[in-house]
């Protein structure tokens, strides 16, 4: 999640919204990535797609069987789909999302019947800084 959290401090630094993601596989980061939605003026260039795009063409395979997903942030129904289309083993995310998260709140994708592949979900980690980095963020945007 550290590396995840690095990639969410570069996109704050960009001025967007600390948000970052890694993929690993076999104990080895095969993409990582930052929110870059201003920088592309693109609405999909989230951590997440970014990462799985990355790691796709790493691989060479839109499947990321047994690769692993780290996000500083529960992800949308957007990632969430992408998530599951990928065939992500597992994903890791820090901070809650209750606004727009799509794992554990609103629309729980993975739970959806339509949902062809689940991940096996761990939420929690390293959620305070996650959710620290998150607040003083939109704090400073208000101000």
């Amino acid at each position: 999640m550290a590396e995840a959290l690095a990639e969410a401090r570069a996109a704050e630094a960009r001025g967007e919204v600390p948000v970052g993601a890694v993929i690993v596989r076999d104990g080895a980061i095969l993409a990582r990535a930052g929110n870059r939605t201003l920088e592309l003026k693109d609405p999909t260039a989230h951590a997440e797609l970014l990462a799985i795009r990355a790691a796709c063409a790493a691989t060479g395979s839109e499947r990321l069987s047994g690769c692993d997903l780290w996000v500083s942030l529960e992800p949308c129904a957007m990632c969430a789909a992408a998530i599951s289309f990928a065939r992500i083993r597992r994903l890791y995310f820090a901070a809650p999302d209750i606004k727009m998260g799509a794992v554990e709140h609103g629309p729980r994708f993975f739970s959806q019947a339509t949902c062809h592949h689940a991940p096996e979900v761990y939420s929690g980690i390293a959620e305070r800084e996650a959710a620290g980095l998150l607040k003083a963020f939109f704090e400073a945007r208000r101000a």
